[in-house]
């Protein structure tokens, strides 16, 4: 059934009447135009249509549109500012950690929401916060290189 559903994205406010129980992935990519988000497994498992939901990292394949009705969704193309990358996206491309980009967005949603509950993770916690997250590519070490010299900027000051 059709329904109007508001929600904040990428702090802007959207109105938006959809089917209420179609998946919020095809509501971004599709009605929204906004395709950092991809379709992988569709199932939840692969971390590549990671979108912050309240700026927790949700699996947006797995979550009807209605859910986020009054509530803030963050893509990939919302995370920059003014203009400015964020330290995340900033940190992959110096430190090399993507290939083919297709689970890029995911990871450095997965980061973000990693980092907020812990700004200095280890090595190891980094890995095991990544871990629902699927690179076919083998840029897994690079990535953690990443996150690790993303969180030492962002703990020195830069704000969001």
């Amino acid at each position: 059934m059709k329904k109007t559903i508001q929600f904040r994205l990428n702090a802007r406010p959207v109105r938006i009447t959809v089917d209420s129980d179609r998946m919020l992935l095809w509501v971004l990519r599709t009605d929204l135009a906004l395709t950092g988000a991809k379709y992988g497994c569709g199932k939840g498992f692969c971390g590549a249509c990671t979108i912050l939901l309240n700026n927790k990292a949700v699996r947006s394949c797995q979550i009807p549109v209605e859910s986020v009705k009054d509530q803030e969704v963050i893509t990939i193309e919302g995370l920059s500012r003014n203009g400015n990358l964020h330290p995340l996206q900033q940190a992959f491309m110096e430190n090399d950690a993507l290939q083919c980009g297709f689970c890029t967005p995911g990871m450095i949603l997965t980061a973000y929401s990693l980092l907020r509950v812990n700004p200095q993770p280890s090595a190891s916690e980094i890995i095991e916060g990544m871990d629902h997250n699927l690179c076919r590519c083998g840029a897994h070490n690079r990535i953690v290189q990443a996150i690790q010299a993303a969180a030492q900027w962002m703990t020195g000051g830069w704000k969001q």
